[in-house]
């Protein structure tokens, strides 16, 4: 089901925000005016991904650094310890829409 999120004005291009939708904390990245949505929250230790920072498609959790595709939610690289790799579980990526300058984001209940 989609669920209205926020206009398209409240994630400019180059920006990314939490927002709670049917119950769930969903980041919405605005990369050039291509809107993509997955899980807010960090595998690892459940950081909050809207604070990390948004290079190209790739969103780096603040906490720890671990490194999640916007498009597919993906786990692209975990956090390190000293010289060991820890390995995290990818997050769900959603589908996502703009309509009459809403940003619709399809979440299943």
């Amino acid at each position: 089901m989609a669920f209205r999120v926020a206009s398209l004005s409240e994630v400019p291009p180059g920006s990314m925000r939490s927002f709670t939708v049917s119950g769930k904390e969903i980041l919405v990245a605005n990369l050039n005016g291509r809107l993509y949505a997955m899980d807010s929250r960090c595998s690892h230790r459940n950081g909050d991904l809207s604070k990390g920072t948004l290079d190209g498609t790739v969103v780096t959790c603040p906490l720890h650094g671990s490194k999640f595709d916007l498009a597919t939610g993906k786990s692209i690289s975990g956090p390190k310890l000293g010289q060991i790799k820890m390995k995290i579980s990818d997050l769900k990526s959603y589908p996502v829409k703009v309509d009459e300058g809403s940003i619709m984001v399809d979440v299943p209940e």
